[in-house]
């Protein structure tokens, strides 16, 4: 557990000052049900080092963090049979929907297409062509070290 910070509430559910229902804990993160439960089994994964969000991530911070995000999506699936797929969001930055600025995973367990959730799919490529595909692309490799 390294740089924690004070009042942060998931520093201080990994410091077991406020409780959780956790359902994985290691060294690297502690998974447990969000209070909200989008639907039943909604789990956040969170790393038990204070990074904000993914644009605090090094390579190495995903490699130790992320790797257990299958571990989890599976134990969450096979915890009920009802369960169809799974949802996994991250909220980065408070534009995003980020509310607690510590980097958190949602696993968001789904049991079929009236469990009250709405991912809304939007398709702006009729707004492309293949030459502004090119320019974004090329934007974006230029700032890959």
């Amino acid at each position: 557990m390294s740089n924690l910070v004070q009042d942060c509430i998931f520093c201080k559910i990994i410091r077991n000052e406020i409780s959780a229902y956790t359902v994985f804990e290691n060294d690297d993160v502690k998974a447990f049900l969000d209070i909200s439960q989008v639907t039943k089994g909604h789990v956040l994964i969170i790393p038990k080092k204070h990074l904000i969000n993914f644009f605090d991530y090094s390579q190495e911070d995903a490699a130790k963090y992320l790797q257990y995000i299958p571990k989890i999506a599976q134990a969450i699936k096979a915890s009920d049979k009802n369960i169809k797929g799974l949802n996994v969001f991250v909220n980065n930055g408070e534009i995003a929907g980020q509310v607690v600025m510590h980097s958190h995973i949602h696993l968001v367990p789904r049991y079929g297409e009236n469990d009250g959730v709405n991912v809304p799919h939007i398709n702006h490529a009729a707004e492309y062509t293949p030459e502004a595909y090119q320019e974004v692309a090329n934007t974006i490799k230029q700032h890959l070290s």
